[in-house]
């Protein structure tokens, strides 16, 4: 799973081939999440609230290059990295 952010401990990564709906996959220390790219809802998991809202801002700064990855995860290409959060 290549990481294409690292920020504040939080790593996020996007799967190739992966399944609907479009997201990204979170790592903060022990715990999981997975984030739709469209609502920045959470699908499945649980983060700290803090963390989650670390998560959603970056991702709603950065949807368009989520889509973008997104599409070259399912086409198998090489992912880009995304500026982390500051």
């Amino acid at each position: 799973m290549p990481a294409i952010s690292r920020f504040f401990g939080i790593v996020i990564t996007m799967n190739y081939n992966d399944h609907s709906p479009p997201h990204f996959h979170v790592r903060y220390g022990h715990q999981k999440a997975l984030v739709a790219i469209d609502t920045l809802g959470l699908i499945r998991g649980h983060l700290p609230p803090r963390v989650l809202g670390f998560v959603v801002e970056w991702a709603s700064q950065h949807q368009t290059e989520l889509v973008e990855n997104w599409d070259l995860a399912i086409r198998q290409q090489p992912l880009h990295s995304i500026q982390p959060l500051e």
